[in-house]
């Protein structure tokens, strides 16, 4: 059998039909089907650097690659199990019950939250009622310079509410506020989202009822609220006023939720299965 050599590239289809064509007429008519396809064209300097070059690839990418094509076929096959399986899952009663434990979280941290604005709003006051306080000393005699002494109560008071204020500004209950109440907005719009889902993923359907409504209505207070903190970041009480109302009726509006909630959550229990 005659050795064959690859034929350097030429210009044109002609040129390479007939140089294909020379390469097999050389050989066996049995062979010349089995060897047709290495006959094939390729440029001077590929088949050069292809001659004196090391295997492209690693001993690790090699079997990289064959496991890649042993596992193609089995993954393929199982995809549509693991999609069926992902979503019984999504009906489960684990999922299911994401959005009350989430939200039972947020309802403590909006109590937290009050408390801690509440906090900062004592911090941002106590030096009036300081200020107040010191009013109320007695005023030096005309042509005197010191002045009486102050009443040991008045004295006693306004040295704990010195040090009242020295530890609430100690305490950082403004960035703390700011922080959960971040937290309540960005948390709990997400999580009430995904109840919904939730909900529609399991029955195909949403359930209008007081659970849905006071839920929205709580989003819509939530909202409202943080509207409000660029007025009340340049000074606006009235601002300051409206965003504590709304964010109490936003935690009343959250405790009447909870016996609905429960309900809902028994009837997962009863309906769904875990996981």
């Amino acid at each position: 059998m005659q050795v064959l050599t690859r034929t350097p590239f030429a210009s044109g289809a002609a040129a390479q039909r007939r140089a294909i064509r020379a390469c097999v007429s050389r050989q066996p008519r049995a062979a010349r089907a089995r060897l047709a396809v290495s006959c094939v064209a390729q440029p001077r300097d590929v088949a050069a650097s292809r001659a004196g070059a090391p295997e492209a690839t690693t001993p690790l990418e090699r079997a990289a690659m064959a496991l890649a094509v042993g596992a193609g076929p089995l993954l393929l096959g199982a995809g549509g199990a693991w999609a069926e399986e992902g979503h019984s899952l999504l009906k489960g009663t684990t999922a299911a019950l994401v959005h009350p434990v989430v939200m039972g979280g947020l309802f403590l941290a909006t109590g937290y939250a009050g408390w801690l604005g509440w906090q900062w709003r004592r911090t941002r006051t106590i030096g009036d009622d300081i200020k107040a306080l010191k009013a109320q000393l007695p005023k030096a005699p005309a042509g005197e310079e010191a002045a009486p002494p102050a009443p040991p109560a008045l004295a006693a008071q306004i040295a704990a509410l010195e040090k009242e204020r020295k530890e609430l500004v100690g305490g950082g209950y403004r960035d703390r506020h700011f922080n959960v109440g971040s937290l309540l907005l960005g948390g709990g719009v997400l999580i009430a989202v995904e109840g919904c889902l939730n909900t529609w993923t399991r029955t195909g359907k949403l359930f209008p009822g007081p659970h849905l409504f006071a839920g929205a209505g709580i989003v819509v207070l939530w909202a409202l609220a943080a509207a409000l903190v660029p007025a009340m970041q340049k000074g606006n009480d009235n601002a300051r006023s409206a965003h504590i109302a709304l964010n109490v009726l936003n935690l009343a509006l959250f405790a009447w939720q909870v016996p609905t909630g429960l309900e809902i959550v028994g009837k997962v229990f009863e309906f769904t299965t875990f996981p």
